[in-house]
């Protein structure tokens, strides 16, 4: 409806040029915003405003022009009045809404879908957690995030790929092989002194309880490097297999698990620090290499290899997001934990070295998750037997709940994660609030063929829309319309709690309709008009709950 509006607004202004009344043909880019308050009409626009410095006139008198010459070429238009220093407001008709029921119909599982990024390919990398411990609340806020924003970019047009990094290489690897292997060795009654660095959670020891089980006999274990080898190689597996496990459950997929130790298989990370080097980007000093980061916009210098030869992080994740942009993707999202934003400046300046363009990747951060039960803080120790992994909170929540409050504010808000108000079937839980409209009206469609309201006849049933009438209705149809607009923001701006809060606003107004209103009333044309806008309710409300990656019930 808004390029509608638009196109009427340029024709106007067209049209008042010709006609002496506006200086110059060249028209600014406009803003056409709905109003806050209904009283200001459908649609403003701030098109006087932007074009004053162009027009050289006085917004309020490039207004009259425009409105004055406007032609509705469509008759959609009820009134227009100018307010406040140039603002236009449009009132539209009843029959301006219509159509869009038609469209939702028409399209149907594609309503809210456009093509605005065809022909593009983007990854969206996300979780990527070390497999040394189960995933937690924090790492179920980012999945549920890259998820979705990958389910977003999709529906927009994207060629989109989701990928999990596993950082399978370096110390954290190696300090989780000596844990579970200190661990076994304590079951074998030997006396231990276990570090404060290594991994202190009772998984270790049911991990390495396991493995003496399995090949408790072997020789191999009782030799320390061959030993740490082998328990950070069984360890590590059979986390990433439980990670894999738990996130399947949260209904999360990836397109492709990447292996960190693969870049140093293949040479990929020496080969790229060897590259930099020749061309003085990385440089030695106190016997350790560094890259010019500052160079590039960064703070300082970042270390790449230390000067006990063994390889950063950093050194790896050059060579991983080199390789990104080498796969062919035009732009590449990461979704990274609130305390990584240090780390944004460092990969831009290895893209930009590398001669890609840091303009094509984006971090999504995350912003830390306080987890509540009944209004009460949640103690994040396992040892407290309180659910803080992912999988605790699933089991006991669910996943559409847990999905739904994760995606409830924009990531870079904290997060209030209450889990008994995640299970209580009421209108104060979001998602139950909001799933509740979908199976209502499934039962109401159910109910309506029951009793013989629907037939073959009658499926055209937007033919019917004229009969809605009432200021209820016409709200829940410019809400519908407005659905595709929200899906190209939120994949505009990487933000799902956009289609969250859409989908409340929707609710909201479906629940305060069903309040007022009667669906299946003695008058039959206007029962089926009202069969045909709920039925429209209910298929917006399941594509925007797919985006999300919840499930639209047919009850509850």
């Amino acid at each position: 409806m808004k390029n509608t509006i638009k196109k009427i607004i340029l024709k106007g202004a067209e049209k008042a040029f010709k006609k002496g009344l506006l200086k110059s043909d060249n028209f600014p880019e406009m803003e056409i915003e709905e109003p806050k308050h209904d009283a200001h009409g459908d649609f403003s626009t701030n098109f006087a405003m932007v074009s004053a410095s162009v027009q050289k006139m006085a917004p309020g008198k490039i207004a009259e022009a425009i409105v004055a010459s406007m032609d509705d070429f469509q008759g959609i238009i009820d009134k227009t009045e100018i307010a406040g220093p140039g603002f236009i407001n449009f009132f539209l008709t009843d029959d301006a809404w219509y159509p869009v029921l038609e469209d939702i119909f028409k399209k149907d599982f594609q309503y809210g879908s456009s093509d605005s990024g065809k022909g593009r390919k983007v990854q969206v990398e996300f979780v990527s957690a070390n497999p040394t411990g189960p995933l937690h609340i924090g790492h179920g806020r980012g999945a549920a995030i890259g998820d979705s924003v990958g389910n977003i970019l999709s529906f927009a047009g994207y060629e989109v790929e989701k990928e999990y990094y596993i950082n399978d290489s370096g110390r954290q690897i190696r300090t989780l092989g000596l844990s579970v292997w200190l661990r076994l060795n304590e079951i074998t009654g030997k006396k231990v002194d276990f570090p404060d660095d290594c991994y202190q959670g009772d998984y270790i020891r049911e991990i390495a309880a396991e493995l003496n089980e399995l090949k408790g006999d072997d020789p191999a274990l009782q030799n320390k490097d061959d030993g740490v080898l082998i328990c950070a190689r069984y360890a590590a597996d059979k986390i990433l297999n439980n990670i894999k496990q738990d996130l399947s459950c949260f209904g999360v997929k990836f397109d492709k698990w990447f292996s960190e130790q693969s870049l140093y298989d293949s040479k990929k990370v020496w080969n790229t620090i060897e590259d930099f080097k020749n061309r003085d980007l990385i440089y030695e000093k106190d016997g350790a290499l560094w890259f010019r980061t500052e160079k590039f916009g960064d703070e300082k210098d970042r270390v790449v290899v230390r000067n006990n030869g063994l390889t950063t992080y950093f050194a790896s994740d050059i060579a991983y997001h080199m390789e990104k942009f080498e796969r062919g993707f035009d732009r590449v999202i990461d979704v990274w934990g609130a305390d990584h934003h240090g780390y944004v400046k460092r990969i831009n300046a290895s893209i930009d070295a590398a001669g890609g363009k840091s303009e094509n990747f984006d971090v999504i951060l995350v912003q830390l998750v306080n987890l509540l039960r009944g209004g009460e803080p949640v103690a994040m120790s396992t040892r407290s037997g309180q659910f803080v992994t992912l999988k605790d909170i699933v089991d006991e929540v669910g996943k559409d709940a847990a999905r739904f409050i994760f995606l409830s504010r924009s990531s870079d808000s904290g997060l209030d994660f209450d889990l008994e108000l995640a299970k209580q079937q009421t209108s104060e839980n979001p998602v139950y609030y909001v799933q509740y409209v979908h199976a209502r009206i499934t039962g109401i469609l159910i109910k309506a063929d029951r009793e013989g309201i629907i037939n073959d006849a009658a499926l055209n049933w937007t033919c019917y829309a004229s009969k809605l009438k009432e200021p209820e209705e016409i709200k829940l149809i410019r809400i519908l319309a407005s659905f595709p607009e929200v899906v190209e923001k939120s994949a505009r701006d990487l933000h799902p709690h956009i289609i969250f809060t859409f989908l409340m606003n929707l609710a909201s107004s479906f629940h305060g309709y069903y309040n007022r209103h009667k669906v299946i009333t003695e008058d039959r044309e206007l029962t089926m008009a009202r069969l045909c806008l709920i039925s429209a309710v209910k298929i917006v409300i399941r594509n925007a709950l797919c985006l999300l990656g919840v499930s639209a019930p047919e009850r509850m």
